[in-house]
């Protein structure tokens, strides 16, 4: 088999998992408004697709005139497979949406647009405009200027078609951004009886153009939606005289004004005003221009609101309590006496937060350090830092500016704490810092004790709700040890450091993985028991994946579980017919990473914040970190059980793609995060 054969390209595997999250939209058993929802992560998850990897291409065709292969596709070709994917997806896309609009109307949830309104409706927005819009609109008269107005990225406009019937007018065309930054996008109507109504802010000003145009002779308003992507990469320069974080936030400026990579507008536009603004834009095919619908930027969707009944949304799944801290008065006792896993969003990140709170005001407690890749808006994390600040400890702070999207963020953040007096570092020149790690120092009986948090993401509020992540709590010696060599390592980037336990990349974790693949490819040569476990969001190195290959064809079972892109090809004879691979799409996003090598029948167990993506292994600081409590052990390994089991969320991977979801000898339903969310609950109890 020709090696281009043995890999799924990145991008349609991708475009392949956004179709998994797409799939959550015709999901009956999805309550309503959840399915809505989903429609506006499938859209974020598509925008951020598009500026980013779309973008590289659309780099790698302009640079390089397409002479460079992506996994054995010219990128030429490759964007062409891509657009035609998109389309059917989007087409996909729309057919869910008018779906969706239509089972809400059985629930008296009614999406109207400007045509429909009764009078009271009309009176209402008459004023709400006149007194919330129109002060923030600025439209502007396109044949009046010189140069087309600068579409900015993640901003929706309408493009607007005036004419006059019957009078010697020649038409005009106008642009109005639609203020989503000021105004929310969906705005309750007065209701009629028991029906309910919303209205997007862009019909309100479709209602409203007369008044907007009202010094015009024109007679007819038309307007339809239009959007524009751009490529969201940051170019760094060299300038010596600049430090890291002027690069970056000038970085941040330059990606507003980056090259379009996406051009998506109303499919009912009129042929003259879409050439016309073609045309103005000097946009071409290569461009990606998307016909779409009526409404864009669908992302805003994730914040629809549910006016309806409650069971039109999820039910509430409040976070758990854990067994070993559910009596603690400090949580540092705990980790001293045993090792716990927090397994959020079921268990309660408030825990988390509740050690850097107690370690900020513990006397005994010396030094903090903590690595942070995403931090939340209002981050209780930051804010105990800053209070460990004041109450005299050492903070250091290891904060990556380079986070995608969150740079701004990140800045503002750095700032605050070295105005508190952290010692806040950038990482290491290079290297993206994509580990997730905290060490704590505490002076106990005359000597200094290490703790350590390692999680598999961020310590972020706001991902906490939603993100399934593991959060190890220790006081082994083993691992405190080597976490503290890591932060060492930040503070001296040219010291040479080894660790006996942690996997740390890019030094030590390709060569690492290497090794253990290489170990169970000799048991099962043996005649031992020989297996791979991997959950994962991504698997896309292909030295790796030909590794696992060979593993297969050594006799080596490998179950993967991968929620994003997997490259690799399961289920092919002669390669890869030991591997079996699911990916499950649910309320909550897998983000845990998780490794069990068998090991001769002494099962090896890591979690991890690597993805087997060269990226994560070769150009940043990860850390795999291993598991050597025997309770915490089983509990993962009971994950991966409850998770290989579900028969309602879990989708097959395979080369045809087509996400089929998995059908076991079960005649029960078996929702895989439901099962967990019920697991800890029953392990609470049972502890109490």
């Amino acid at each position: 088999m020709a090696r281009k054969q043995r890999l799924i390209n990145r991008e349609l595997s991708w475009l392949s998992f956004n179709h998994r999250v797409l799939q959550e939209t015709v999901d009956p058993e999805v309550p309503l408004v959840e399915r809505i929802r989903f429609l506006g992560i499938f859209s974020n998850n598509l925008d951020e697709f598009f500026k980013v990897r779309v973008a590289s291409i659309k780099r790698m065709i302009d640079i390089q005139h397409g002479s460079q292969r992506v996994e054995g596709i010219t990128p030429v070709k490759l964007m062409l497979q891509i657009q035609k994917k998109v389309l059917t997806l989007q087409n996909k896309f729309e057919t869910a949406f008018h779906k969706i609009v239509g089972e809400l109307e059985k629930h008296n949830i009614f999406i109207i647009n400007e045509k429909e309104l009764n009078p009271e409706q009309e009176v209402f927005l008459k004023k709400y405009f006149k007194e919330k819009v129109l002060p923030v609109i600025s439209p502007i008269m396109l044949h009046n200027i010189d140069d087309f107005p600068y579409l900015k990225d993640k901003s929706i406009y309408l493009a607007i078609k005036l004419s006059a019937a019957g009078k010697k007018i020649t038409d005009e065309y106008a642009l109005i951004e639609i203020p989503t930054d000021v105004l929310p996008r969906f705005i309750e109507l007065p209701p009629e009886y028991e029906k309910k109504f919303i209205i997007l802010l862009e019909d309100i000003i479709r209602f409203s153009l007369e008044d907007v145009f009202s010094i015009f002779d024109f007679d007819t308003f038309e307007a339809w939606t239009i959007k524009m992507t751009r490529d969201a990469e940051l170019d760094v320069d060299n300038d010596l005289s600049q430090s890291f974080i002027e690069k970056i936030s000038k970085s941040v400026l330059g990606r507003r004004t980056g090259q379009p990579v996406r051009f998506v507008y109303d499919n009912r536009i009129p042929k003259d005003l879409l050439d016309f603004i073609i045309m103005r834009l000097e946009l071409e095919a290569d461009n990606n221009l998307i016909p779409g619908g009526r409404y864009h930027n669908f992302k805003d969707f994730i914040s629809f609101p549910n006016v309806g009944e409650k069971n039109l949304e999820y039910t509430p799944m409040p976070p758990i309590g854990h067994p070993a801290v559910r009596h603690a008065k400090s949580i540092l006792d705990v980790m001293r006496s045993r090792d716990f896993m927090l397994h959020v969003p079921y268990h309660d990140f408030n825990i988390f937060i509740s050690l850097l709170q107690e370690a900020a005001i513990d006397p005994n407690v010396s030094d903090i350090s903590i690595t942070l890749y995403r931090a939340a808006r209002n981050s209780k994390v930051i804010n105990a830092l800053m209070n460990a600040c004041r109450n005299g400890k050492k903070v250091n702070v290891v904060i990556e500016l380079q986070a995608r999207f969150d740079e701004e963020a990140n800045i503002y953040w750095s700032r605050k704490l070295e105005e508190v007096g952290a010692n806040v570092f950038f990482g290491v020149p290079g290297l993206k810092v994509h580990a997730k790690l905290v060490s704590i120092t505490r002076k106990e009986n005359k000597r200094f004790v290490d703790y350590a948090c390692v999680s598999t993401g961020n310590f972020h509020e706001g991902n906490a709700r939603v993100y399934s992540d593991l959060m190890l709590f220790t006081a082994d010696k083993r691992i405190t040890a080597d976490v503290k060599k890591v932060f060492g390592f930040f503070e001296y980037p040219y010291r040479n450091q080894s660790y006996s336990h942690l996997i740390v990349s890019p030094l030590f974790m390709r060569r690492k993985i290497y090794k253990l693949i290489d170990n169970e490819i000799n048991n099962a040569k043996a005649g031992k028991e020989a297996y791979i476990i991997l959950k994962i969001n991504n698997l896309v190195d292909k030295d790796i994946i030909e590794k696992l290959y060979s593993a297969n064809n050594a006799g080596v079972k490998i179950k993967l579980n991968v929620r994003g892109v997997c490259s690799l090809v399961p289920g092919v004879p002669g390669m890869s017919e030991k591997i079996e691979a699911i990916g499950i799409i649910d309320r909550f996003l897998e983000h845990s990473r998780v490794t069990i090598f068998c090991n001769g029948g002494k099962p090896l167990t890591h979690i991890s914040s690597a993805d087997w993506m060269t990226r994560n292994v070769d150009r940043r600081i990860e850390v795999a970190c291993p598991v050597y409590d025997g309770e915490i052990q089983k509990e993962i390994l009971d994950l991966i059980d409850i998770q290989y089991k579900d028969n309602v969320k879990a989708r097959i991977i395979d080369s045809e793609q087509v996400n089929d979801y998995v059908v076991t000898d079960d005649p029960q339903k078996f929702q895989s995060q439901f099962v967990l969310y019920e697991y800890y609950k029953n392990k609470l109890y049972n502890c109490l």
